[in-house]
């Protein structure tokens, strides 16, 4: 059982999209505070997470909304989380606590740790659940349940909100790791991007004629090449470095596989199949 003592008075979630809804839905159940506040670009997504109960309130105005909140959750696409960043290095609102579910996290750590004043606690956050779908109408109170969020704290990362922010994700129902931002960025590329980016590749490679005949293997394989297209440039874009890097090994495989197919070398075209699958079953 979880404790279902409040952690904070009012939650104001930025972005109730997808995961800022589902967010809004997970705190309610858990009871993890008393107020859910969204602020968004869109009456009608406010309307519709207000309609589902994920939000007590919702406001287009970023000041308003977020008067009084005592955690301010950054859930929007990782340039809108720089940009976030930015207005609120103008407030100083001794003992709030701000977090983020961004994807990537060198770049906003940087920026909360320079442009915050003291009295804003950032401790960055990356839960990696998600899912192609769009909208707060998609949203889920089960999605974060079972999860694992990667926090990534500095030396400079306030200690009690560090200890607040883990025991908030855990009661959430997430494992909770720690990592270097440059670390988790390293990480992420090659467990997560890479595979977006040969997502969309193989789909943006696929002749629109033979879609028709597309089995489901290619369906499971290429699901979230369905992913918002926005939110995916700004990842790549904000982790260039740790992706590149990524990708120059996912064209070398390749690169060795057309080879081996042009030399008709069975025998080095079985080993890579061999190695792939064998760490593909570690996956369980």
């Amino acid at each position: 059982m979880f404790n279902r003592k409040e952690l904070f008075r009012r939650v104001a979630i930025i972005g109730v999209g997808f995961m800022g809804a589902s967010l809004g839905l997970a705190i309610k159940k858990k009871g993890l505070a008393r107020e859910v506040i969204g602020i968004g670009r869109q009456e009608a997504s406010l309307k519709v997470a207000k309609d589902m109960k994920a939000i007590d309130e919702g406001y287009l105005d970023f000041n308003k909304g977020t008067v009084g909140a005592d955690l301010i959750v950054l859930a929007t696409p990782v340039n809108t989380v720089l940009e976030f960043i930015e207005l609120l290095g103008k407030e100083h609102r001794r003992g709030c606590i701000i977090t983020d579910l961004g994807s990537t996290k060198a770049a906003i750590v940087e920026r909360a740790e320079k442009v915050l004043h003291h009295s804003l606690l950032f401790v960055g956050s990356h839960p990696l659940v998600g899912s192609e779908k769009k909208g707060p109408a998609n949203a889920n109170a089960q999605l974060y349940d079972g999860g694992t969020c990667i926090m990534t704290p500095t030396d400079k990362t306030n200690r009690l909100a560090k200890e607040k922010i883990k025991q908030f994700w855990s009661q959430l129902g997430s494992s909770v790791k720690f990592m270097a931002p440059q670390e988790h960025d390293q990480v992420l590329a090659y467990i997560s991007h890479l595979p977006h980016l040969t997502a969309f590749a193989l789909m943006k490679a696929m002749p629109d004629n033979f879609l028709e005949h597309a089995p489901q293997g290619l369906k499971d394989s290429t699901r979230i090449a369905a992913s918002d297209p926005e939110v995916w440039r700004d990842i790549a874009l904000s982790n260039h470095k740790p992706i590149l890097k990524a990708l120059d090994e996912a064209v070398k495989v390749l690169a060795a596989m057309r080879k081996a197919i042009v030399a008709r070398d069975a025998e080095s075209l079985t080993d890579i199949f061999k190695v792939a699958r064998d760490k593909r079953e570690k996956l369980g």
